[in-house]
């Protein structure tokens, strides 16, 4: 073995040790103000756009039905992670979507999450899959969530059909 192997060597053996001693942990409340106001501010765009469709009953029903199609696997039926098995447990957790983080997006910022997701999160983007208007009216079913839990599980993982 030459000196300039072992050398690479040790200096591998040297910075294993040193990422060993790394931990990701949970942020604390600078860090995470920090990143909240950041997404707020800088990264989510859509702040001044607003939702063409009001809040009326069949609006709202037509963004669950878009939502019960493609969000529920992650958000649950309710929006608020119900019957999801790795909602909490994935980094970052999935977000319940009544929370006061969530709600405090704008309307056009919901709808900007909606179709462009959010990176490196485990947001997909939505673009392509339904037409504006129906994110839009998703956005009107995230802000008139029914209670947690009053929907049940997704079917998909509690052996239903639905």
């Amino acid at each position: 073995m030459t000196s300039r192997s072992s050398c690479v060597r040790i200096a591998a053996l040297l910075a294993l040790a040193a990422l060993a001693g790394c931990r990701a942990g949970k942020p604390g409340a600078a860090q995470s103000g920090t990143i909240r106001w950041v997404k707020h501010h800088i990264t989510v765009g859509g702040k001044r756009d607003r939702n063409p469709f009001p809040a009326t009953a069949s609006n709202i029903d037509d963004g669950k039905q878009a939502f019960t199609q493609y969000c529920m696997v992650c958000h649950g039926l309710d929006g608020q992670n119900t019957g999801v098995p790795f909602a909490a447990t994935v980094d970052p957790p999935v977000p319940s979507l009544a929370s006061d983080e969530v709600q405090s997006y704008t309307d056009g910022q919901l709808k900007w999450i909606i179709q462009h997701g959010v990176s490196p999160s485990g947001m997909p983007p939505s673009e392509g899959v339904f037409a504006d208007d129906d994110m839009w009216k998703m956005v009107l079913y995230i802000r008139h969530l029914p209670k947690a839990g009053s929907l049940g599980e997704p079917a998909v993982y509690n052996g239903g059909s639905k």
